[in-house]
């Protein structure tokens, strides 16, 4: 027991030596660091809104404002360990030794943030884009490092690792997307008028693109009916919407023109045969 009571003796000698001997370093090594990372913090925030007021997109605004901020409280911390006498050397060895052995163990993580990287500084796609890759589709939402964040009109949060994205075919349609339909009207129907009219009342609806003109024109002769296709460009977040409320214009006008939608239908012709002599 007091042997134990010696020993603690010790340590608590030394630690108060050591107090005495370096407590205004160490008081003056945690006095820099909180200032570092409180400067770190406002520039890296300064730099944000700078990028952001320059119209640059905002995910790679954010990826520099956090580079800075995470650049600047490395050498804040290096700074801090040299005012206590803390050689940093062997430390940045332990580190290279750790980083070499968690990179063999989390190659899929970095294989993620490296795609990240490519993306953010490659721009393939940005922020409110509609994309479509690996069989996965929907509007930018989000993108990190390690992956990127989609949702579509459902509100469904599609989560895809950037690995995935990176090397693989990708459709951009920016913040649209392609809505194709088609119509049967019969052959004895003037199909001139009836794209006339359908292109006049599919202007008026509101989920349409300005930027892109409204394609019509007579797709295919059907067996049982001329087929009009329609292709326009529609807001990705109301594709459903809108194509369904096309769907219920395109009838109703075609209804009040008088234009015929044919259903299939097969005519079959009797012949008499004379009777055969017995």
């Amino acid at each position: 027991m007091a042997e134990e009571l010696q020993q603690a003796q010790e340590i608590y000698e030394l630690i108060l030596s050591y107090l005495v001997a370096y407590g205004f370093q160490l008081l003056g090594a945690l006095l820099v660091f909180l200032i570092g990372i409180f400067i770190a913090g406002k520039l890296a925030a300064a730099l944000n809104s700078f990028l952001t007021g320059k119209n640059i997109d905002v995910t790679l605004s954010r990826f520099a404002s956090s580079t800075l901020k995470v650049i600047m409280i490395v050498m804040v911390a290096v700074i801090s360990l040299g005012q206590v006498g803390i050689s940093i050397t062997p430390l940045v060895a332990a580190i290279g030794a750790l980083g070499l052995g968690a990179g063999l163990a989390v190659q899929g993580l970095l294989s993620n943030y490296g795609a990240g990287i490519s993306i953010i500084v490659a721009r393939p796609f940005v922020v409110g884009d509609t994309i479509a890759v690996n069989g996965v589709s929907g509007i930018v939402q989000e993108i990190k490092l390690g992956y990127t964040i989609l949702t579509n009109e459902d509100e469904v949060i599609i989560t895809i690792p950037n690995r995935h994205i990176i090397g693989e075919i990708l459709h951009n349609s920016h913040e649209c997307t392609l809505l194709e339909l088609s119509v049967g009207i019969a052959y004895d129907c003037d199909p001139g008028k009836a794209i006339e009219v359908i292109s006049q009342a599919l202007q008026t609806l509101p989920g349409l693109s300005q930027q892109k003109p409204l394609q019509i024109g007579v797709e295919r002769f059907g067996d049982s009916s001329i087929d009009i296709g329609i292709r326009c460009w529609v807001k990705t977040e109301v594709l459903f919407e809108t194509k369904y409320q096309a769907n219920m214009l395109i009838h109703q006008t075609l209804a009040e023109h008088k234009i015929t939608i044919p259903f299939p239908q097969r005519d079959v012709h009797l012949f008499p045969q004379e009777p055969v002599n017995s």
